[in-house]
């Protein structure tokens, strides 16, 4: 199995690195990509060193099977075609592919199938927060159609990547430090505040990170369920939270949906409020599975249902999600 990384420097590049060591994921060779100033840096993987090559227009990914790609969705458009062009399966974490109807969009708790088909040899990753959201759905809407989905998100720092993170720690210094707190990543100062903002304002009023919700989603779900998003950037640093209300075809009890999530892949219920047991990112973080609490009855609507979930950005959000892919396709005997 000949793997490679493309955009390795970053903080999903990294997590690639961690998840694939972790889950032993199969590698007879390791090829590592990144950009013009990444180029040379070297980096340690199951006790050998490898020195990471400028991406180009090349015969670099000649027998690769598969590459993770995490470099922007510019590097993605631009290289695809050199990537995939001798067979290499491409798992894009950006944006590039994702709606395309010709590429798969893919959670493997969800739509694992959807990857067998992939006439461009290119996986879409979803977003970080659709990810999560649906892996939580998936169970419920097994039970009765999901008739309509409203979501609050509570997205941390690392959505934004690595210096967002780096930024909202040296935030806090210089506040402690009685400093002007340094604002580059984000729209305004993000420690000790919330920012109703992710991505850019479209002509409707909302985000590009919040219209990704209610497109992907309905993607994964193959379904025309109605997905409303609201997206809010918090100052946690790692892993994202979800407030979710849906409707479906019948109402859901409590004990229906609980005992769902509860035998459902990649989802752990942490739903014992009496005693302050609920999902938090603080916690949450560096961890695989989706963490559901909260569980209830929306009062306002006989057919709703309410929940809470956090799972980690940079992993079940990115990394991970993409590893397992490739997982199911080895298991599925679909690589070449």
């Amino acid at each position: 199995m000949k793997v490679a990384i493309v955009g390795v420097s970053g903080a999903v590049g990294q997590e690639f690195l961690r998840v694939l060591d972790a889950r032993n994921f199969p590698i007879d060779e390791l090829l590592l990509f990144g950009s013009a100033r990444s180029a040379g840096s070297e980096y340690n993987f199951r006790g050998k060193s490898y020195t990471v090559r400028e991406l180009k227009h090349n015969d670099d990914f000649r027998g690769v099977n598969i590459a993770f790609t995490s470099a922007g969705a510019g590097t993605s458009k631009e290289f695809a075609e050199t990537i995939t062009k001798y067979g290499a399966v491409m798992i894009d974490n950006s944006s590039a592919f994702r709606m395309d109807s010709d590429v798969p969009l893919v959670v493997p708790e969800v739509n694992p199938e959807d990857a067998k088909n992939r006439p461009r040899g290119i996986i879409a990753n979803p977003n970080c927060s659709t990810i999560q959201m649906v892996v939580a759905l998936k169970p419920l809407n097994d039970i009765s159609p999901i008739r309509r989905i409203h979501v609050a998100t509570y997205q941390s720092a690392s959505g934004a990547g690595a210096a967002a993170m780096a930024e909202l720690i040296h935030q806090h210094e210089q506040i402690a430090a009685g400093e002007k707190p340094t604002v580059e990543k984000f729209a305004y100062q993000l420690a000790f505040n919330v920012i109703p903002h992710i991505d850019v304002f479209l002509e409707n009023g909302y985000t590009k990170e919040e219209m990704k919700m209610h497109n992907e989603t309905r993607k994964i779900m193959h379904s025309n369920v109605d997905v409303s998003a609201t997206c809010v950037r918090v100052p946690a640093l790692r892993a994202h939270s979800e407030a979710v209300w849906i409707e479906t075809d019948r109402p859901i009890s409590v004990e229906e949906a609980t005992v769902a999530l509860s035998k459902a892949a990649g989802v752990i219920v942490q739903d014992k409020p009496l005693e302050k047991q609920y999902p938090m990112p603080l916690f949450v973080a560096s961890a695989d599975p989706v963490y559901v609490g909260r569980i209830r009855k929306d009062i306002a609507n006989p057919n709703g249902l309410s929940f809470w979930c956090v799972g980690d950005q940079i992993k079940k959000g990115a990394a991970l999600n993409a590893v397992q892919i490739a997982e199911y396709l080895i298991a599925a005997g679909d690589l070449k």
